[in-house]
């Protein structure tokens, strides 16, 4: 399930969070990092806000190399 997790600059006195869900995915265009589901947009944040998202789930290793 992917998750993600949201690190907020200090100053902004602003709690960390944690998104996840099954079908959550994260797109980042127009200066906004926009995470969505099957219902549409769950969450949003413009880049200028200046948080860090980090993916914090257990991700698959990498792919097999050709050799």
């Amino acid at each position: 399930m992917p998750a993600y997790l949201i690190i907020h600059p200090r100053e902004q006195r602003k709690d960390d969070a944690v998104i996840e869900g099954d079908d959550l995915k994260l797109t980042v265009t127009d200066g906004w990092a926009v995470f969505t589901d099957h219902a549409g947009i769950c969450l949003a944040i413009p880049a200028g806000l200046g948080a860090q998202i980090q993916r914090v789930d257990e991700q698959q290793g990498p792919a097999p190399q050709k050799e």
